[in-house]
């Protein structure tokens, strides 16, 4: 990661309390002086992440002579001073010191420093000097250590942001600390301390003015059986995954008169009437995800949820009816995924954004809400039966996902015509029938997700209107067509899959230049795609030529309700991979009629390809190779066994020595090279291929070995050994979908 050093522009403000000079001229000429404090983190993305939400970070600086109005700088009117710095989300990396100029800005009201990286350096005492503070936040930026005691100095803060969400190096909080920041800090109104290490209990002297408390994975596991001061006041309680003691459920009444928000997610509690809890009427939002939650009694007296969060629990049965009538009309995110229901007849929300029903035991028909939600889950299931066309009446729909059920009959044609709908999944059900010709250039479909069906005819020519998709996967069904070359003209297309299907004839050159730019997942197996390797295809594939300096960091398709998945062959086994990651480079063309040599650009691929040192399986055994085996560093470490079974191969590790001369005379040359090209080129195309299968769990690299052996010998033998696979992989596909079918039969019952 490059770091391209700049002056930190509003750090260096200089304080002056001179009056016949405006203090922020002083202050600029301070800071122009001052260098090199920090370095800018310019190549990482421009995404900020802090907590759940994402913000852009800065790109560039004001370097006007007047620092009041450079960007994140608010000065006094009067004064000149400096009282506001948000230096939020900047990109900054380096250290902050006792001695640095920001300790000079001693009128600041308000500082925001989340979202940098302070390279595990301590937070400074000298914060605990900024007396006329009301606002800190110095969250998710790399501090580390134990928080100052000097903190607990600032008599006047309302808020004060220290949480970390995704460093492992802790900050750490003392008892007697803590409950000098509680019972110090009078005017407090916001304290985040999520992650930070506390072994404490909360004193029950604390500011009366407090409102939010959010105390994330703290781990003090201890909360008074007493009422404390703030309880009247607090309207905001996070205290998700602090490993509680059984006390809480018996305190809670003390404590939760009048909130607002109450998460206690990711504790080992048991919340029932016979704990005598009894939540109160005011709560709007609810998080009580992966609780031991058994039943829903306990929340009869709660009529104004607006979001509801009971996910990764053990309820049983079906939502009773007080529920739906107490929520009918308040609740928007209903999340009840994961637990053990086995019926939902109806879901009878007036308001609905968010339903999602996702890994229960539902059994019947497809249950559609009367008013449109915005995401719809309720994949994994045992729904039946068709698919109701009263699904297109859900307009607002965005994300639909009935993945995993037992669905039968045709997909309603009327879904291509949801022109706000980016994901509709559909996978691993019993749909019969065309895909939808319906597809407007209107659509804002982005992840269309068919595979594991039983759908037929052609791929439809509609889906060239879908200009924001992203992700095809249309594998393992009955299509009949040629290669839709067409779907090239889709500038963002990333992941194509059309395996098991009965996809036929060559791939033809396309006359238009730019053809699937961005494609990094292309899956063509198990057909009956015949002729010359596609080279036009090959050309094409830029995004696979190239690598992407900011995707160093993993990065996956889709967002936090919904992740892309797709099926590939890895090292001979079908995989689901669950969240498809940017980096993610695969092309598979194994069990097709394709012939002719290997070409060169195959080589250029270089994607995942650009280091091999994590090659840590190969296994070309039992083939007809022939010749040297290709040296180097990382060929070294394979055993024997990589190569057996192949007579002709010769040097380290199945013999002593190889020489480098021709090993295959005119009669044997592989068919489409010249007399005259040596066998170096053949080498270099073998470790091409072996190689390939790094960047794709061997399900190239293998077919493409087996190529270059077809390719040496006779092309009628070459062609009886073609036609022998294409059946013997026709009837492992059917025996596979017996198989399926099998399961799908037994899952149902």
């Amino acid at each position: 990661m490059g770091y391209a050093v700049m002056l930190l522009l509003v750090f260096l403000c200089h304080e002056v309390s001179s009056i016949s000079i405006l203090p922020h001229k002083h202050q600029t000429i301070s800071l122009l002086k001052f260098k090199q404090s920090f370095t800018i983190d310019t190549s990482a993305s421009g995404v900020c992440e802090y907590g759940q939400e994402s913000y852009p970070k800065r790109s560039s600086w004001n370097t006007s002579r007047d620092c009041c109005s450079w960007d994140g700088v608010v000065c006094d009117d009067i004064t000149g001073h400096v009282i506001e710095l948000d230096l939020g989300c900047s990109g900054l990396v380096g250290t902050i010191d006792s001695n640095s100029s920001l300790f000079q800005l001693s009128h600041l009201q308000m500082l925001d420093l989340t979202g940098n990286n302070f390279s595990n350096s301590h937070i400074s005492p000298e914060f605990g000097k900024f007396s006329s503070l009301t606002h800190l936040d110095l969250s998710n930026s790399n501090f580390s250590g134990q928080i100052p005691s000097e903190i607990s100095h600032l008599s006047k803060l309302h808020s004060l942001r220290l949480s970390k969400y995704f460093d492992s190096n802790k900050l750490r909080l003392t008892t007697h600390d803590f409950k000098s920041l509680l019972q110090n800090l009078t005017q407090l109104r916001e304290l985040h301390l999520s992650q930070v290490n506390i072994s404490s209990i909360i004193p029950l002297n604390s500011s009366s003015h407090l409102t939010t408390l959010e105390l994330i994975a703290t781990g003090f596991g201890y909360f008074p059986k007493t009422k404390w001061n703030s309880s009247a006041s607090l309207i905001e309680l996070n205290l998700s995954g602090v490993n509680f003691s059984d006390n809480l459920p018996e305190s809670l009444g003390y404590h939760l008169t009048s909130p607002r928000y109450l998460s206690l997610s990711y504790n080992n509690i048991s919340l029932t009437n016979d704990n005598n809890v009894t939540l109160p009427k005011s709560l709007y939002t609810l998080e009580l995800a992966a609780c031991e939650v058994k039943e829903l009694e306990f929340l009869r007296s709660t009529k104004q949820l607006s979001y509801l969060d009971l996910s990764n629990n053990k309820i049983q049965g079906r939502i009773p009816d007080w529920a739906w009538s107490n929520w009918m009309f308040s609740l928007q995110d209903l999340d009840m995924s994961h637990n053990m229901l086995t019926s939902v007849d109806s879901i009878p929300l007036q308001f609905a954004d968010i339903i999602d029903l996702r890994s229960n035991l539902l059994q019947g028909s497809l249950p559609i809400p009367p008013i449109s939600p915005t995401y719809f889950f309720i994949s994994q299931n045992n729904l039946s039966e068709e698919i109701p066309s009263s699904i297109c009446n859900l307009t607002s729909l965005v994300m639909l996902d009935l993945a995993g059920n037992n669905f039968r009959g045709e997909i309603p044609q009327c879904l291509g015509n949801i022109t706000a709908l980016q994901v509709l999944d559909m996978r691993h059900n019993n749909l019969s029938g065309n895909i939808p010709t319906t597809f407007s250039n209107e659509s804002s479909l982005r992840s269309l997700n068919l595979h594991g069906n039983k759908l037929e005819g052609k791929i439809p020519r509609s889906l060239a209107n879908c200009k924001d998709l992203e992700v095809l996967d249309l594998g393992d069904n009955h299509l009949i067509d040629t290669f839709p070359m067409w779907l090239g003209t889709l500038p963002k297309l990333q992941v194509l899959s059309l395996r098991f299907n009965e996809l036929h004839g060559p791939i033809r050159t396309s006359r238009i230049e730019n053809m699937f730019p961005e494609l990094r997942i292309i899956d063509l197996s198990f057909n009956v795609f015949s002729g010359n390797l596609p080279s036009c295809l090959f050309h094409h594939l830029k995004a696979m030529r190239t690598i992407d300096p900011s995707m160093e960091a993993p990065r996956y398709f889709g967002n936090t309700y919904y992740q892309d998945s797709i099926t590939v062959a890895t090292k001979g086994f079908d995989r689901e991979i669950v969240r498809i990651l940017y980096l993610y480079t695969v092309i598979d063309l194994s069990s097709n009629r394709f012939e002719g040599r290997i070409l060169s650009i195959m080589g250029d691929l270089i994607a995942v390809l650009a280091s091999l040192t994590s090659l840590s399986f190969l296994n070309l055994s039992h083939n007809h190779l022939q010749g040297c085996i290709p040296q180097g560093p990382q060929s070294l470490t394979f055993g024997s066994n990589s190569y057996e079974g192949n007579d002709g191969l010769r040097g380290f590790p199945v013999s002593r020595s190889c020489t480098y001369d021709r090993v295959l005379d005119t009669n044997d040359t592989i068919s489409g090279l010249d007399d005259e090209e040596s066998n170096s080129e053949f080498q270099s195309d073998f470790w091409k291929g072996a190689l390939m299968g790094y960047g794709s769990g061997l399900c190239i690299g293998l077919s493409i070995i087996y190529f270059m052996l077809s390719t040496g010998k006779p092309i009628w033998l070459a062609r009886i050994i073609l036609e022998m696979e294409h059946k013997i992989m026709r009837g492992r596909r059917k025996k596979q979908r017996r198989q399926r079918n099998y399961r799908r039969r037994n899952n149902h019952f």
